[in-house]
């Protein structure tokens, strides 16, 4: 059993910057690891050496992490500023500990592990209220580091997606998109093996005592969070392709719609009341949102193409939904901004361009009403990530 110490969070420190700048891809802090004596409780069951490469191996990532942190939350910086300390030699510090710190704490021929329950693991919190979590248990310190691992892949990738490729514009380079797509996917795996490997070890009462950093709906959250990006990225390329088909689009946009309506569900009714967590859950609502409008917005396209009134007058709700999705994205799109701490939304993606509000008034529509489209179309996502109407069925 591990014990739990926890510090109620105070107002003061550097918690909390005031201005994080532009964002692409939202990340909520870095969890911060405070210093671990590993000699002392370890030092009749580990060789010297293990002790010691050990200790180099964490004191090397607290030292860079508490460097960084204050910085990760600024974009647009350069692979070589900050003397070293950068978001790729923390993450490879990270990937050179875990391995290590794995074969101590998962070996099934140690029945006795010296790890597991005597060393005490100090991390700083971010999304819960309580300032410092600390337990003596060494999957505590696993999760700890695979989050950490996933907030520095996912800010790599915000990072990208904030490059500008021309002074024209707001312009993200192929390269770019398609590199901040390999980050993504790799920070939602971090994030799954940590959900579905890690967090078992834990009794449900153990459980309990995690910060809400590391609750299982911030976790899953987080991952879907990642998804959907990779799938806006992808919907994004699509809507500049001139061989993409609207078939094409409209199965991006069930996707992308599906990712971001379980991270809603899955954060939605966490008491993520500090700064950090609500800035979350606005971001969420957020994207939630947007990846409504472009869902009908492509299927209301689909739809306009059918030959009967009853398709049209489809498409005509179809799209005046998109319209007040889109009104309602913008709404909270600037709640999130305006949330502490301050941020700037980056360029305009691609499906907001594409949407333009009054779109459905171009049509002629005698009888078509939201109350119509309530009761006779519902949109559901199934496994193939398509549209069924209830009134096609019928």
């Amino acid at each position: 059993m591990g014990c739990l110490v926890s510090t109620p969070n105070d107002s003061g420190g550097n918690r909390f910057p005031k201005n994080v700048g532009e964002i692409m891809v939202f990340v909520p802090g870095l969890r911060i690891p405070k210093p671990v004596d590993f000699v002392q409780p370890l030092g009749n069951g580990l060789t010297k050496n293990l002790i010691e490469r050990l200790s180099a191996l964490r004191t090397r990532i607290v030292v860079m992490a508490g460097q960084e942190a204050p910085r990760a939350a600024k974009p647009r910086r350069t692979a070589t500023q900050h003397g070293g300390s950068t978001l790729a030699d923390l993450q490879q510090a990270l990937e050179d500990y875990l391995p290590v710190l794995l074969g101590l704490v998962y070996n099934e021929h140690n029945a006795d592990n010296k790890l597991q329950h005597k060393c005490q693991f100090s991390w700083v919190n971010q999304e819960d209220d309580e300032k410092e979590t600390i337990m003596s248990n060494s999957w505590y310190e696993v999760l700890s580091v695979l989050h950490l691992m996933a907030m520095l892949t996912l800010s790599q990738a915000n990072c990208l997606l904030l490059t500008k490729s021309s002074t024209d514009g707001y312009q993200v380079s192929e390269e770019c998109r398609r590199a901040s797509i390999d980050l993504l996917l790799k920070a939602a795996g971090y994030l799954d093996f940590a959900i579905r490997h890690v967090l078992p070890q834990f009794t449900p009462e153990l459980r309990k005592d995690l910060p809400l950093d590391l609750a299982e709906g911030v976790l899953e959250a987080l991952s879907l969070q990642a998804l959907g990006q990779v799938v806006d990225i992808q919907l994004g390329m699509a809507i500049e392709s001139i061989q993409a088909t609207l078939a094409v689009k409209r199965r991006l946009a069930c996707e992308l719609l599906k990712y971001w309506h379980q991270a809603q569900e899955n954060i939605v009714n966490l008491p993520l009341a500090n700064r950090w967590g609500q800035k979350h859950k606005l971001f969420i609502k957020w994207k939630h949102n947007e990846a409504e409008a472009a869902a009908y917005y492509y299927h209301g396209l689909i739809l306009e193409e059918g030959n009967t009134e009853r398709f049209r007058v489809m498409a005509v709700e179809a799209l005046q939904a998109a319209d007040q999705f889109l009104k309602e994205s913008n709404k909270a799109s600037k709640s999130f901004n305006i949330t502490l701490p301050l941020s700037r939304g980056g360029a305009p993606k691609e499906i907001v361009k594409v949407i333009r509000p009054g779109k459905a008034s171009n049509f002629n529509s005698q009888s078509a009403t939201l109350a119509f489209l309530r009761a006779n179309y519902d949109l559901i996502i199934n496994d193939e990530h398509v549209w069924i109407s209830k009134a096609e069925a019928r």
